[in-house]
């Protein structure tokens, strides 16, 4: 199995949180299983940028172990 034939399914959002900002990552399914606050939107962006290379780089296996993330729910 390769990298590239098995897509990624997470997903980053940024949201503007109650006291600065906030990176989540998002398994599939829609619950925030990372979160990680931003002192300003510029941080938070350009944190965000990072995770979404990596979901487009690594392979969900890698992803999650990368980002110490929970396995997925079953659907």
């Amino acid at each position: 199995m390769s990298e590239a034939s098995d897509p990624n399914p997470y997903a980053v959002h940024v949201a503007e949180a109650d006291h600065g900002w906030e990176v989540q990552i998002v398994q599939p399914g829609g619950e925030v299983v990372f979160s990680r606050p931003s002192a300003d939107e510029g941080d938070a962006r350009t944190f965000a940028s990072t995770v979404q290379q990596h979901i487009y780089w690594l392979s969900p296996e890698k992803f999650r172990h990368y980002y110490r993330l929970p396995e997925a729910a079953a659907t």
